[in-house]
């Protein structure tokens, strides 16, 4: 019995052995027919580029003005016409002023006598009848109340509020007989026939942005692309968002363009005449740097770069590379230095 067992366990452990020693064979020969490793290149060529920005933006129209009164008063005369387009000076709203009228007439009575006062007085001043002190008070007396007219006048042209500019009138926020007083918005006045588009880009492109630069946008919802030219910037980037603040002008009219809709706005910046450009992929990052790996003689070469501008497939390479080279593009994390390679295949620039 127990030598049953120790013939079964002698063999075992010769069919172990011969199974490691043909695995090992296999793996030197596996060893032996592998080659160099088979990877994709990108040559390296000037082309154009430019960096393409999609931001956020709202449309404004180019004027708007919460409608508001001066002074306190009850509402005699409402001549708002929801949505109507008013002209520049026309009376929206009219407030009681009928104290403030029969005190112009007090004064304007006054007035004439003290003119007629005045005019005595000189005749006596002349005739030395009076002092110079009594005539120079008469004077007095007439210029004051011409000022308490003027003063009268300016309280009751407040008590009209008239459109400031021509533009569309919106929703009033008021009736016929109610108590106005300064902190009560009327209705909102805006000039559209012409509109602003207001946005904000990163504060790596504000020195791009100057005057005069062309916009391309789409509205939320709208299937066209509409222009408009940039007029004015913030005058600082700010701080919180780090952004620029900028303003355009939209240079036509389309019933997709409605104040206040929301607008994706679409910049061409840092565009780059002849600039070197490979593959996103190519690119390896580092912990101080970039890399990428350039077939050289059917060996690699890590050449630490620089990079510039970019899109969603290329990217501009400003130092480490020429024109003519060829980077290496797949394979990039078995390759070691001075590996030998095989170019599969070799792809140039497409334009996207």
């Amino acid at each position: 019995m127990y030598l049953i067992r120790f013939v079964f366990l002698v063999l075992c452990i010769m069919i172990a052995m011969v199974s490691c020693d043909k695995k090992e064979k296999q793996q030197v020969a596996g060893n032996r027919q592998q080659g160099p490793l088979s990877v994709d290149g990108f040559f390296v060529a000037e082309h154009p580029l430019s960096d393409e920005v999609e931001v956020p933006g709202t449309l404004l129209p180019e004027e708007e003005t919460q409608i508001r009164s001066e002074v306190s008063g009850r509402v005699i005369k409402l001549n708002i016409n929801e949505g109507a387009v008013v002209q520049r000076g026309e009376l929206l709203v009219k407030l009681f002023d009928a104290d403030l009228q029969a005190q112009l007439n007090k004064l304007q009575v006054q007035l004439e006598i003290a003119i007629k006062n005045e005019e005595r007085n000189k005749e006596l001043l002349q005739i030395n009848g009076i002092s110079q002190q009594d005539y120079d008070l008469a004077t007095l007396q007439v210029e004051n109340l011409k000022a308490d007219i003027q003063s009268t006048r300016i309280a009751i042209s407040k008590t009209e509020i008239r459109a400031p500019y021509r533009g569309q009138v919106g929703l009033r926020n008021i009736s016929l007989g109610a108590y106005l007083s300064p902190a009560e918005v009327i209705t909102t006045l805006r000039k559209v026939d012409r509109l602003k588009l207001e946005f904000a880009v990163p504060e790596k492109y504000a020195r791009e942005i100057s005057q005069g630069n062309k916009i391309r946008f789409k509205v939320d919802g709208g299937e066209e692309t509409h222009r408009a030219s940039v007029i004015a910037t913030e005058s600082q980037v700010d701080q919180a968002t780090r952004t620029l603040r900028v303003r355009g002008l939209v240079t036509e009219k389309h019933p997709e363009l409605v104040p206040g809709i929301f607008a994706r706005v679409t910049l061409q910046l840092g565009k780059v005449k002849n600039g070197l450009l490979v593959p996103t992929q190519a690119v390896i990052p580092q912990a101080r740097n970039k890399e990428v790996i350039l077939f050289k003689n059917d060996s690699v070469q890590f050449v630490e770069v620089e990079t510039g501008l970019r899109d969603s497939v290329f990217v501009q390479i400003t130092k480490g590379v020429a024109a003519g080279d060829t980077v290496i593009t797949t394979g990039l994390m078995a390759i070691r230095p001075g590996a030998k390679v095989r170019l599969n295949k070799v792809n140039r620039y497409k334009k996207n």
